[in-house]
Formats: structure tokens, C-alpha cells, sequence
């Protein structure tokens, strides 16, 4: 991207002493943004040619003055030339930084994540949680590595990332990190900030992502039909670890609560409700959206059950809540005990509460969107179509059930001969 340059001289009216001499900068234009820099020079205001951008008159000196002035304006155009021959990034900052003799130093992609990631950990609790610090911990590894596999480098200068490198980025995820289409546009959004930092700083002169658009494929949500809640919810059989578990699973499936929202719920997030009933009233960690939810007899029990629990006791939360990771694991046991043939996680139990707990015993979806402390109706749309997709799937039983009756019939209506 070469970037049409333009240069002109002014003099900086701020800076006239009482003899009325001004220092003249000159104001380097490329591309609509601006860089200035002292020409340390100073004139006498009065015969400043402002249309002009020079001095007026006649004499020796001015003649000198104006020609350096022509020096300057035909060394920065020569430096835009040269970067322009050499395919370098372009800007006016460089221009000025290169006429002046400190060209700067070349930023390096993953040296510029690094401090990203940093600053990031220094403002945890501050607008950042450490799900989103891992996350970007986790799009640097994969950036490292790809730099590594396709450059047999450590590092390379975030002026190299170009297009190709963001579509071969998001190849490599796939083939050789063997992520998912949608995580992997995740870390390439992750990488895209990163991106956008050195863009801001104007470390480059073009924003490489100009032309890639995240592309993401809907993806149904998984959710447990009353039936396989009613037995997970039901079985006795467990040991004292999967137990606990389930009856944090179930808690959130009757509260559509995520794991992060019942690890820290605390007594103050109890409230009386408008109804005269107990219900949650907090801040969701992610978004920070406030969750109303009335506590459903399901869920009060088991709150009752774990009630003199040492975690409890101790004032620790409302449940004695295992890791995710833990919690995860364990989740996969207990649904093979129960039979039940799907893939068990903490947040599938939000998908639960969403769908077979509300929205399909005619819970309208503005309210479920309120419980749900989404921020936008579009997001709790989502389980609505779940739940269409799960309609036409029985409607279609039923429907085929229907033409073998009227089959049936047809078949009973025909007279036999004698």
C-alpha cells in the first residue's frame, strides 16, 4: 500500500518569542494521517507566506531558507520512495522517523502479544477475567507454534502478516492443532486484537484483516429431555464424588446458572423476590449481566442438602462446588451410569434449564432471556431454534405414525370377496 504523501511547511504560531521569531515544523501526510517534526528552524512571523508555505522576499537569506525547505520536502518524498521500492510499510511516522535518523525498532507478532497478554494479567478483576487471560494464552501458543512450523523462526515482524498468513493460520488450526472451525476463528479473533494493536500504534501501515471475515457455523446446542433429567435426577447408586456432582449438574439445570455463576453464589445473592419466594439475584462473571431467577423446588433442596456442608459452614458459597475440570470428568461417569448417550458438561446443564426446563413448558423467551442474564434476545433465540429443530424431529415420528394409521384403515376398508 504506497499511500500518497504530502508535505508542508508551517510556522508554529505558539512557540513566536517577543522578537516575533517562530520555529517552522513541517507536517509529513500520508494516507490521511499525520506526523510532524521541528524543523529547527526560526523565521520572523510577519514574512511567513502561509499560502505559500515558504518565506517572502528577495534576499540571500531567504533564498537559502526556501531551498532547505525544498531539501526537506525532496528527502521525505525519496524516503516514500524507497520504502515504496522495497515493499516496506509506509507511513508518515516512518517517514519522519527515518528522515530524522531513528528508523525505530521492529516490532515482532509475538513480542506484541506477550505485552498484550501481560498488561492483561496485571488487570485481572479490572475488566478482565482469567477465562479471557487463558484464552489469549492459548491463540499466542497456537500463533508460536505456526511461526515455528511455517517460518522456522521464533518470532517474525508484524509487518510479515499478511493475508496468506491469517488464512494459513487458520488452516494450520485445523489440520495440524486439530481445532474446531469455530475455535479456531476464535484464536484467529484472538490474534486479530493483537493485530489491530500494532495497526493503532502504526507499527504497520495496513490492517492485514481488511479483507477476512470471521465465518461461523451454527452449531445445535445439546440438551437433556425431561426424561434423561428425571433419571439422572432420580438415581440412587452413586459414590459420595459423583453424587456431589450431579446434585451441582441438576442445581443448574433447575437455575440455568454456568459453572463460573455457581462456584461464586453467595448467601447476599439470595434474595426474597416480589413473589414473597427465595430467588438468585447476581452478576453474571461473564458479561456481568444481572440474572433473576426464582429458586425452583428442585434446586431449593438441594441448596437444603448441602446446607451444614464445611464449604458452607465455613461461608466458602451456597454449594461446595469441585473444579470445572474435576466436575467435567466426573460428569462423563455419571452418564454412563445413567445410560444416558451424550456428552455430559457443566454448561450443558444452562442448555437444559433453557430449553426442557422453561422455554418447552411455555416459559416466553423474553423471560428465559432475563434468567439467563443474556444481553441480547438474539442469544437466548438460539434454544428456541433447538427447540424447533426437536419439534420437527417428533412432529415427523408423529407423522409417520399417522399415515400407518390411515394405512390401517384403508387396508380394514377393503371389502373381502365371498
Amino acid at each position: 500500500m504506497s499511500g500518497k504523501i504530502n508535505v508542508l511547511f508551517y510556522p508554529k504560531k505558539s512557540d513566536t518569542d517577543t522578537d516575533g521569531m517562530v520555529t517552522v515544523y513541517a507536517r509529513i501526510t500520508v494516507s490521511g494521517k499525520r506526523a510532524e517534526l521541528s524543523l529547527g528552524r526560526r523565521v520572523e512571523e510577519q514574512r511567513w507566506d502561509s499560502r505559500g508555505g515558504r518565506l517572502r522576499g528577495t534576499t540571500i537569506e531567504v533564498s537559502k531558507f526556501n531551498r532547505f525547505l525544498d531539501t526537506v520536502k525532496n528527502r521525505c518524498f525519496e524516503i516514500h520512495d524507497t520504502l515504496l521500492r522495497e515493499h516496506q510499510d509506509i507511513s508518515a511516522t516512518i517517514i519522519k522517523n527515518i528522515y530524522l535518523g531513528k528508523e525505530g525498532k521492529e516490532w515482532m507478532v509475538l513480542e506484541i502479544f506477550r505485552n498484550h497478554n501481560d498488561e492483561m494479567e496485571s488487570l485481572l478483576g479490572k475488566g478482565f477475567t482469567k477465562g479471557t487471560l487463558q484464552r489469549y494464552r492459548a491463540a499466542y501458543k497456537h500463533v508460536s507454534a505456526y511461526i515455528q512450523h511455517n517460518y522456522q523462526r521464533n518470532d517474525i515482524p508484524v509487518r510479515r502478516v499478511d493475508h496468506k498468513f491469517i488464512t494459513g493460520l487458520e488452516y494450520f488450526l485445523k489440520s495440524k492443532r486439530n481445532c474446531e472451525h469455530n475455535t479456531a476463528i476464535k484464536y484467529i479473533v484472538n490474534f486479530k486484537k493483537i493485530i489491530r494493536i500494532a495497526y493503532a500504534n502504526e507499527w504497520i501501515s495496513r490492517d492485514p484483516f481488511f479483507h477476512w471475515k470471521a465465518s461461523w457455523k451454527t452449531k445445535e446446542k445439546q440438551f437433556l429431555t425431561q426424561t434423561e433429567l428425571d433419571i439422572l435426577q432420580n438415581k440412587k447408586s452413586f459414590l459420595p464424588r459423583l453424587d456431589l456432582v450431579r446434585d451441582i449438574f441438576v442445581f443448574c439445570c433447575y437455575t440455568g446458572l454456568a459453572y463460573a455463576d455457581v462456584k461464586q453464589l453467595g448467601e447476599e445473592d439470595i434474595v426474597i423476590g416480589v413473589d414473597g419466594y427465595r430467588w438468585i439475584k447476581m452478576a453474571r462473571k461473564k458479561t456481568k449481566a444481572i440474572s433473576s431467577i426464582p429458586l425452583l423446588p428442585p434446586a431449593e433442596a438441594i441448596i437444603e442438602k448441602y446446607s451444614e456442608h464445611p464449604y458452607v459452614l465455613d461461608g466458602k458459597g451456597v454449594l461446595p462446588v469441585l473444579t470445572n475440570q474435576k466436575s467435567n470428568a466426573y460428569l462423563k461417569e455419571i452418564a454412563d451410569v445413567c445410560g444416558i448417550n451424550k456428552n455430559l458438561t457443566t454448561h450443558l446443564a444452562r442448555h437444559t434449564f433453557a430449553t426442557t426446563v422453561t422455554l418447552s413448558k411455555g416459559v416466553s423467551i423474553s423471560t428465559v432471556s432475563k434468567m439467563l442474564g443474556h444481553r441480547s434476545l438474539k442469544t437466548t433465540q438460539i434454544y428456541a431454534k433447538v427447540l424447533d429443530s426437536k419439534i420437527a424431529e417428533e412432529m415427523s415420528v408423529l407423522k409417520a405414525q399417522l399415515e400407518q394409521e390411515e394405512a390401517q384403515k384403508r387396508k380394514e376398508e377393503i371389502p373381502t370377496g365371498d
